[in-house]
């Protein structure tokens, strides 16, 4: 697994690539905004952690200027405990925030759960029409065009397909895909929810509104 750190603080750098290395984790490190984006454009990672507050470009900006295609699952992290900063972070396509200070072990563990999410059982391939879905290399295809999503929007799509047909709460959601001690509410699935069906484009629709429950996919005509 090859992970980005973006982090100014050299101390907090250093004690997160001890903890990685420990786990035979390879990584780089960048101090600001503008070294990350630079980064993700020229290598390939599995996993971000970010720092909000960093000198020349603050983590979200990052992320909002980061194009969909370099886009892949992301730890913020954060002194800022506060409900706008947190759910700002989810509706940018993060998948976990932690405040400062952390445990080192803490950041492991929900590393290895964001891994462990993102090989869900799900078959390696489903098709519909024009619409090609591959489970194993995480990318989606409309007319043989390649669509780019976040991270967090392939696995809600990746997770609603494998329980298709079946009507998933958002609370369901949310446990499964952000985890039990998730700070946020149902509109952060709704607002991912939104995003995946503006990129399905003509398929939208595969992903049914159920009426005071949540969503569920469906191909039947």
């Amino acid at each position: 697994m090859n992970i980005l750190i973006v982090e100014d603080e050299l101390m907090i750098r250093e004690v997160i690539k001890e903890y990685l290395a420990n786990e035979g984790y390879s990584f780089d490190e960048a101090t600001d905004g503008v070294e990350g984006l630079n980064l993700l454009q020229k290598n390939s990672y599995d996993l971000m952690i970010l720092d909000i507050m960093m000198p020349k470009m603050d983590g979200f900006t990052m992320l909002k200027q980061l194009p969909k295609k370099f886009l892949i699952p992301t730890i913020i992290l954060s002194a800022r405990d506060d409900e706008y900063d947190k759910l700002q972070g989810f509706d940018l396509g993060i998948d976990d925030y932690l405040t400062k200070p952390f445990s080192p072990k803490e950041l492991v563990a929900r590393i290895k759960a964001i891994k462990n999410r993102m090989n869900l059982g799900s078959p390696p391939l489903y098709s519909y029409k024009t619409l090609e879905i591959n489970f194993s290399a995480h990318t989606i295809k409309i007319d043989n065009k390649l669509i780019n999503i976040t991270p967090k929007e392939f696995e809600i799509l990746s997770f609603l397909i494998k329980n298709k047909n079946i009507a998933i709460s958002r609370e369901q959601l949310l446990s499964k895909l952000w985890g039990y001690d998730y700070f946020g509410d149902d509109r952060t699935v709704d607002t991912h929810i939104k995003m995946l069906r503006n990129n399905l484009g003509i398929y939208r629709d595969l992903i049914k509104t159920v009426r005071g429950i949540g969503y569920k996919f469906s191909d039947e005509e």
